[in-house]
């Protein structure tokens, strides 16, 4: 049996593949959130930090000022504190079916995530007992529900990797068109940062995951019949969760902030293999511009900060995908530096790279195929009008498929840097964003499970 513990980001996803391509019982276990900073009485997180970068880059922010917000905006252990890629995966384990209930909302420092783990110890061996699998939990079933709590909390938008990647460890395929589908139809209701305006340890106070998922269940956005580690299903588990009206960090489900998720999916002749916006906490959902090309995330970051770019603009970071990057960056530093200068409505910025779960305002992400495969992203050029739009679904540029084909044969590949070594190996491995950006054929390809040898 594995009792595995995971801390940030794409440890979790990456500990969950695991459990899952391993196929012996396993109980998933959150390193837990971070609390939150405080700054002059003002709830901050780490995105407050790098924004704080784009404001002191424009003159608003004094060098004693960045000082004094980075000294106090991580103020405990723990990983990054709101809606983020960690929280929003830890989120995802309870869901998925793979963690204890309650167990993933804990903040790091809280003495009962001693109990959670002592329970993990037990429960283990009742799993070993009844020989209950990760692949018994994570079901067609259960990834749907995981793409309903992202949904329903604003969550990272790295959530679009991360559960076709699981999905590919199982032999199940749902890639991002399938996450979307699932987004589209899921109401936001959870008021977290960065789209809203609570922290992870809030919404744990307020009730937890369980309360989250106990809204949604009841409104019919959930499968209730999912089996979970607790040996119980995903209904059982919550049966006795009580709605609590003393709080305002999630809503009943008939009653939401949007009645569509927090994150959506898009395609267009820009990204026929598709892309992905957060949207929650943006009012406007549509915008066009004029193309402002980089071939890498630093010369974006520079232009960014000595303010080169126009409002208006459609900042276009390519050569950043699983294959160009290689391995997918996130581009915080630069959307978070944009959001500081106060330009969050007035330009949009897309890449075939990713972005972190703290990412606000028009940035879209994962577009595909990637510029270093030749995607359409790789044809674009200064001045070409691209059109977002969010409700509908769809990333556009002004071309015909004729400009586009004549452009093709013209493209040559960036030159890249990782000739040899670890990240050359993996460059020529890796598949697209679209189905997780994974390495190797998956759980359908299988001759044998490993915890069958």
């Amino acid at each position: 049996g594995l009792v595995g513990l995971a801390g940030c980001d794409k440890s979790l996803p990456g500990m969950m593949m695991a459990m899952v391509r391993l196929n012996v019982p396993s109980i998933f276990i959150y390193g837990g959130s971070i609390l939150p900073g405080n700054f002059r009485g003002q709830q901050v997180t780490v995105q407050d930090m790098f924004e704080a970068v784009g404001k002191h880059s424009v003159g608003e922010m004094s060098d004693a000022d960045l000082d004094e917000i980075e000294r106090v905006a991580c103020p405990s252990a723990g990983a990054c504190g709101a809606q983020f890629t960690a929280n929003t995966m830890a989120t995802v384990s309870e869901a998925i079916g793979l963690a204890l209930p309650y167990s993933a909302g804990a903040p790091a420092p809280y003495e009962i995530r001693d109990a959670f783990c002592m329970t993990a110890g037990e429960k283990i061996m009742d799993l070993i007992a009844q020989n209950l699998r990760p692949r018994d939990i994570v079901t067609r079933k259960s990834l749907e529900n995981a793409a309903a709590v992202v949904a329903a909390s604003g969550g990272s938008t790295n959530a679009a990797l991360h559960l076709p990647a699981i999905a590919h460890e199982c032999g199940i395929k749902f890639d991002l068109f399938d996450v979307a589908e699932i987004f589209k139809k899921t109401p936001y209701v959870a008021d977290l940062k960065p789209g809203g305006r609570y922290v992870a340890k809030d919404m744990f106070e307020a009730g937890g995951i369980p309360l989250l998922m106990k809204t949604l269940l009841d409104n019919g956005h959930l499968h209730g019949d999912c089996i979970t580690v607790t040996g119980r299903t995903i209904a059982e588990n919550l049966k006795n969760v009580k709605w609590n009206p003393h709080q305002d960090v999630v809503r009943p489900a008939d009653k939401p902030i949007t009645v569509t998720g927090g994150v959506v999916g898009l395609k267009g002749n820009l990204a026929p293999e598709g892309a992905i916006v957060k949207v929650a906490g943006m009012a406007n959902l549509k915008f066009s511009g004029p193309a402002r090309c980089f071939d890498r995330e630093e010369d974006a970051f520079e232009a960014v900060q000595k303010k080169t770019y126009r409002d208006g603009e459609v900042i276009v970071i390519r050569y950043e995908g699983p294959r160009g990057g290689p391995g997918m960056r996130e581009m915080l530093s630069t959307t978070a530096a944009l959001t500081g200068q106060g330009m969050g409505g007035k330009i949009a910025l897309i890449t075939d790279g990713r972005f972190s779960g703290a990412t606000r305002g028009f940035c879209i992400g994962h577009v595909g195929p990637e510029a270093a495969v030749g995607g359409p992203i790789a044809l674009l050029r200064d001045g070409d009008i691209i059109e977002i739009d969010a409700v509908v679904g769809t990333l556009n540029v002004k071309l015909t498929d004729a400009e586009l084909a004549q452009r093709k044969t013209e493209w040559r590949p960036r030159a890249t840097n990782h000739t040899s070594g670890a990240l050359w190996k993996y460059a020529q491995q890796v598949g697209p964003a679209v189905a997780g950006a994974v390495t190797h054929p998956g759980g359908a390809h299988e001759k044998l499970c490993y915890a069958d040898i």
